[in-house]
């Protein structure tokens, strides 16, 4: 049985980024048509998605401080759990900039956007220059904001500090990550154990853990209920960016908003392809290696594909993710959080692990 709605707490958190976009719009108003572009981005760049992170970070409040025992908090919560889709929306548009992704969630990534804008009308320079440019600048401003948007969120000077200590652990991790992966791709070569390392700190903590712990740093969480969290959070996060990877070679198109295949064409060292190199057969092997990075055609696609899948890489991923889970609930129910919170958590532990997009 479902005991929360998750439809209506992303229109909640939709209402949040939507009013926070308007006050960011107003102050830079000054600066005439170019900075509303940037906002105008902003606004594609905070819209749809999943909102794990802010559902996290609000369920990581809630094991702390039930519902009812601080009526008050309601908007300064909601506030705080919109700053984690800032810091998400940040890394993604600095993200596609990085994998030269053309798409995410079935539109233009902001450089390509930017790009388009540059050639359409037909502006002197580089069209391509300008749209990473600007994406790095919008992306720089997202990181900015999201900081900003949990600061004043309403919550007093105490109450807000550790919230915002994790927060800034939560930031340096995810850009050192970033900063793994993409090291990773230019040496061409990762084991199981650095492929891991990059998903754990590029996705899984500030996918899961820290949203949790920045939830319960707010509540006022005991260093007890935040290792508990933990526990729950990392394993979750990491079968969470595990099932990411699956859905970058296998997940279907029309669902994932991205072109069949693309973490093959961006030359992912994913720990898919890292297991599947392990296991598939030398030619096999050296064929996915040699093939990761460059240009792919569907027949390409689905080669490819097969390697990863005969290699038997796919369902060792699959068990992996089942056990990441089931280690994550079974650690979540000896935990002394609130019950309610709880049976939410156990649900979106689902959510996040057995999506399709």
């Amino acid at each position: 049985m479902t005991t929360w709605d998750p439809a209506d707490f992303r229109d909640r958190v939709q209402q949040v980024l939507d009013a926070f976009l308007d006050e960011r719009a107003d102050e830079l108003r000054p600066l005439g048509p170019d900075a509303a572009r940037l906002v105008t981005e902003a606004r594609t760049a905070l819209r749809g998605g999943k909102r794990f992170r802010a559902a996290f970070c609000h369920w990581g409040y809630r094991a702390v401080r039930p519902e009812g025992s601080d009526a008050s908090s309601g908007a300064a919560l909601a506030r705080a759990c919109a700053s984690l889709e800032v810091l998400h929306a940040s890394a993604l548009v600095h993200d596609d900039l990085m994998d030269a992704s053309d798409t995410r969630r079935g539109r233009p990534a902001t450089h390509r956007a930017f790009e388009a804008e540059h050639r359409g009308a037909g502006w002197r320079g580089d069209a391509e220059q300008y749209g990473a440019a600007a994406a790095i600048l919008l992306g720089d401003l997202l990181l900015g904001w999201s900081g900003d948007l949990l600061r004043t969120s309403g919550f007093g000077v105490e109450q807000v500090a550790p919230g915002l200590a994790i927060f800034e652990q939560c930031r340096s991790e995810v850009i050192a990550g970033q900063f793994l992966d993409v090291s990773v791709q230019a040496r061409g070569r990762a084991d199981v154990d650095t492929a891991m390392t990059v998903l754990r700190y590029k996705s899984a903590k500030y996918s899961i853990e820290r949203p949790l712990h920045i939830g319960a740093g707010l509540a006022g969480a005991t260093p007890v209920q935040v290792e508990q969290l933990r526990r729950f959070g990392l394993p979750l996060g990491e079968a969470f960016q595990l099932r990411d990877d699956l859905l970058g070679v296998f997940g279907d198109p029309d669902e994932t908003g991205k072109p069949a295949g693309d973490d093959l064409v961006e030359g992912k060292r994913t720990v898919l392809v890292a297991l599947a190199l392990d296991a598939a057969p030398p030619a096999a092997a050296r064929r996915l290696d040699e093939a990761l990075g460059t240009p792919l055609g569907p027949a390409d696609v689905d080669e490819l594909r097969g390697i990863i899948e005969d290699s038997g890489a796919r369902a060792q991923v699959e068990d992996v993710i089942g056990r990441l889970t089931d280690r994550a609930v079974d650690s979540l129910r000896a935990a002394d959080v609130d019950d309610r919170a709880r049976d939410v958590l156990v649900e979106l532990a689902a959510a996040a692990t057995q999506r399709t997009v």
